[in-house]
């Protein structure tokens, strides 16, 4: 499959463009922009949009991807992209590295990596991490658990890595879904290595559901303003849909809170929930796969405890221009400086 539209810029895995002057942080300066960053199943690659008001994006490459995952993935395909910004600015991009329809596409000859008799649906080993200081530029590794630790030679999948740094240990800290063999999916967390390239400590559990029949995944993890940490994810009820825990601790502690989050009559997943700009409010935006055509739901609050529908894309006052059906997302805020640039690099118009 051809990527002819592929990262001019993603594609630099070198480190040797990383100076002390890269790394000098626009972290605390004023955002003026929103970037969301999502893949669609019939690239199983990333995209990109951006936003000046937070409510209408616009997609950078027309719809297209800005990373191939045929270039970046060792099943040649991405999910579930999670991008965060560190303490010093830096950017880091984290990705399912799993391609659903690799045997139609001729990437491999059996429907899954492994066999599902032993590893279950999906059955993926690993991510695909990224990192950069200017969203152009990025390097790139792939990890792989079964490859990492000896432990986890019989994993039945690793989906959904997200980021966050760890102001205690000061170190990203990846959490994600796995289930090892055929057992049911949980939610674990990793460190990882300053160059964002490894994981240095063994997973760990985040949080266990109190019904230990129920899976749970996709979890999003947001400092609160009373320093607390609120964690959105995944209960596969019936139907599945967002709930919340909360925690004085980043990576454990999470209290069980019964209540649902989203405001879907059907399923919903992936979690992520972002700040609004010079405001108190806060958007929780969810992947919508029970409804088709497949859409993007929202709700708002201001304390974690009220949350106001939103509706859905471009069916209130969320929009998107010139894309549709996105997954799986996540949505950070920029600084004018950094919308521009990357609006500059892909040839688009951004208008403040």
């Amino acid at each position: 499959m051809k990527r002819n539209i592929l990262l001019s810029f993603v594609l630099i895995f070198s480190l040797s463009f990383i100076s002390c002057n890269n790394s000098k942080s626009n972290a605390d300066e004023k955002k003026e922009a929103y970037l969301l960053v999502y893949f669609k199943d019939n690239t199983h690659s990333l995209h990109f949009a951006l936003s000046t008001d937070g409510y209408t994006f616009t997609d950078v490459n027309k719809g297209n991807p800005v990373v191939g995952g045929d270039t970046i993935a060792t099943q040649k395909g991405i999910r579930d992209p999670h991008i965060s910004r560190g303490p010093d600015g830096t950017f880091y991009l984290c990705m399912t590295d799993l391609h659903l329809f690799a045997k139609r596409l001729g990437y491999r000859t059996t429907d899954w990596e492994r066999p599902s008799e032993e590893y279950d649906w999906g059955n993926n080993r690993g991510f695909v991490l990224m990192k950069s200081y200017d969203l152009i530029h990025w390097t790139h590794n792939n990890v792989l658990f079964d490859e990492a630790f000896d432990e986890l030679k019989n994993i039945g999948c690793a989906w959904a890595p997200e980021s966050i740094y760890d102001p205690i240990e000061k170190k990203m800290m990846i959490y994600f879904t796995m289930r090892i063999g055929h057992g049911l999916t949980k939610l674990y967390y990793a460190y990882t290595d300053d160059d964002y390239t490894k994981l240095t400590t063994f997973p760990e559990l985040l949080f266990e559901y109190p019904d230990e029949k129920i899976q749970i995944l996709d979890a999003d993890i947001t400092p609160m303003p009373d320093g607390r940490y609120c964690m959105m994810y995944v209960a596969q009820e019936n139907p599945g849909g967002i709930k919340m825990a909360i925690s004085d601790q980043i990576n454990k502690g999470y209290v069980y809170n019964p209540e649902w989050i989203d405001m879907e009559p059907g399923a919903c997943e992936a979690p992520n929930v972002w700040k609004r700009n010079d405001s108190d409010t806060w958007v929780l935006m969810y992947d919508i796969f029970s409804i088709r055509p497949h859409n993007f739901g929202f709700v708002e609050t201001t304390d974690f405890v009220n949350f106001t529908n939103l509706g859905h894309f471009n069916e209130g006052v969320m929009k998107t221009t010139n894309f549709t059906s996105p997954k799986h997302g996540s949505v950070i805020s920029l600084t004018k400086d950094e919308a521009q640039k990357l609006a500059e690099h892909w040839g688009m118009e951004l208008t403040f």
